[in-house]
């Protein structure tokens, strides 16, 4: 047995020697851990006194600056511990802005005489519950979490993947990282009510498909490897007890219906939100996160897909990435006197959130600085009295944006590349989904925007750099939570329940890597717009 002394938290770990981050992880420590220790990501850095360690890897001298490695940093999915050592964390967890509200048509509710419901949207980064008074259909408070599942990746595909490497207590762990938070969700809202949980007799849950396996304690691993099936589509209902809810002792809990592997709960509850069915209209709704759901409504009929947007665009992935959070950079303008940003709180800037990296792209783009291939200008192109000359350095043979000098916040290759990659993913579904219905972009007649991280993002970056193109900016439409919405009517509705269940069995999935010249489209959909001529 090893001990891992944590120095500015005054915790010991006693453990068996291992890797450090995994250490970490089974002793409840928070550590940025996006690519599932991967060692892809670069944000597990911790720095380390002692020598009972293995010797720096390269991919640490990849990612760790000359003056971390001098002064002990080290990736912890990348360090083995030998011996007793001592380390500090170099990351705190800082409470994030979650979307919770969201359109509520009108619609006829059930009538209760007494009692209390729960309706919760679980979403691959963020959690959001509100406790109902039933009689009255009223919201009586809310509360919202960030996923602790993202301590195991932070994108769906990664928690599948930690499944495959650990058969034995994958399932367990990654079920008990979200039912515990929602367990201290509902305690929350209860106390502040003044109610007692026990009182509280149905639960309803919207998720994409993954994460209502994982909250069910079911085996996702099917959904990660083709043929892409699911141990279940249709709505699920148990008692609350069953997976470890603590509420009453008869709470049902009911999980909304899911498409596809890919089109989930959540998204079949928000088109059932805003209509899409009944309306004569031609709309696309997206929920923009890690992934890009797109469902397009044409006279009655709902197409849909779902394209791997990448987590970039909640802010990882990205050299200088953080989430929404207090110091996060969430927009940019670039002038000839200099950069300008504004960060979530108005403090000095920590990191680029997803809002952020979109912003400077956008600004990039405008300016000059980054080509529509995504490629840096080159400074020998530029005059020496360009005011763009000193925003550009280069780091070995490769250009780097200096977006905030002290502490220094950098805008890489890479990181234009991932918003790149992003953007070619949604609007290459976005195009396939118009192209197999016959429409044309400008015959839409909205577009609405759905989600945790679409509601931060504004016409002139979502236009900016060419994931919607000009001519829609005055079509947008932001639905918020929607998927949150759609469990609260289903709480609220018998009927809902079933209109729910049968609106999944129509909506019609398309298979984006099965369409005609799909990778020609994708390829093409990553070119950025170009204002050489404006």
């Amino acid at each position: 047995m090893v001990s891992v002394v944590i120095s500015n938290t005054g915790k010991t770990i006693t453990c068996k020697e291992g890797n450090l981050l995994d250490i970490l992880l089974d002793a409840g420590v928070f550590i940025e851990n996006p690519c599932n220790g991967k060692g892809i990501c670069g944000k597990c850095k911790v720095c380390v006194q002692g020598e009972e360690c293995s010797l720096l890897s390269e991919t640490e001298k990849k990612y760790l600056k000359p003056q971390e490695i001098e002064t002990g940093v080290r990736l912890a999915c990348m360090t083995e511990v030998h011996g007793n050592v001592e380390i500090t964390l170099l990351q705190e967890e800082r409470a994030q802005k979650i979307l919770t509200s969201g359109y509520v048509p009108e619609f006829i509710k059930d009538e209760f005489k007494e009692g209390w419901g729960i309706c919760i949207d679980i979403g691959t980064t963020t959690v959001a519950a509100a406790l109902i008074e039933l009689r009255t259909g009223e919201e009586i408070c809310s509360d919202s979490w960030v996923n602790e599942q993202k301590q195991y990746g932070l994108d769906v595909l990664t928690r599948i993947t930690y499944e495959y490497e650990q058969p034995e207590y994958g399932a367990f762990r990654l079920q008990k990282a979200i039912v515990q938070p929602i367990n201290a969700m509902i305690r929350k809202v209860c106390t502040e009510a003044g109610i007692d949980r026990t009182k509280i007799r149905e639960i309803t849950i919207a998720a994409n498909c993954t994460m209502m396996h994982m909250f069910l304690g079911v085996d996702a691993r099917p959904i990660g490897r083709a043929p892409y099936q699911p141990k279940f589509l249709k709505s699920q209902t148990l008692q609350a007890k069953e997976i470890g809810i603590e509420a009453g002792e008869d709470t049902i809990l009911y999980c909304l219906p899911h498409v596809s592997a890919y089109i989930g709960a959540d998204i079949v509850a928000g088109a059932y939100v805003c209509g899409l069915e009944k309306t004569r209209k031609k709309i696309l709704f997206i929920d923009i996160g890690t992934n890009g759901e797109i469902v397009l409504a044409v006279n009655g009929r709902l197409f849909c897909c779902s394209c791997a947007a990448g987590p970039a665009l909640e802010g990882m992935n990205i050299s200088s990435g953080m989430r929404a959070a207090k110091g996060a950079i969430e927009d940019v303008r670039i002038t000839e006197q200099g950069v300008e940003v504004t960060t979530i709180g108005g403090g000095a800037p920590l990191g680029v959130c997803g809002s952020g990296i979109l912003a400077v792209v956008k600004e990039l783009l405008h300016s000059g600085i980054v080509k529509k291939t995504g490629v840096f200008i080159k400074t020998e192109e530029l005059e020496e009295s360009d005011f763009r000359h000193t925003m550009i350095r280069m780091n070995g043979r490769k250009r780097e944006f200096v977006l905030y000098e002290n502490p220094l916040i950098l805008v890489t290759q890479g990181d234009v590349r991932q918003v790149q990659l992003a953007k070619g993913a949604i609007l290459s579904g976005f195009k396939a989904l118009l192209s197999y219905a016959g429409l044309r972009m400008e015959e839409l007649d909205e577009v609405m925007i759905a989600g945790q991280f679409g509601s931060h993002l504004p016409a002139k970056s979502l236009v900016g750099t060419g994931i919607l193109p000009e001519g829609v900016e005055g079509k947008l439409v932001y639905v918020g939570n929607s998927s949150k919405t759609g469990a609260y009517m289903a709480l609220m509705s018998r009927k809902i329940k079933q209109e729910m269940e049968e609106l999944a069995k129509k909506m019609e999935y398309i298979e984006l890597a099965e369409t005609k010249n799909y990778e020609r489209l994708f390829a093409e959909s990553m070119i950025f717009p170009d204002y050489s001529g404006k």
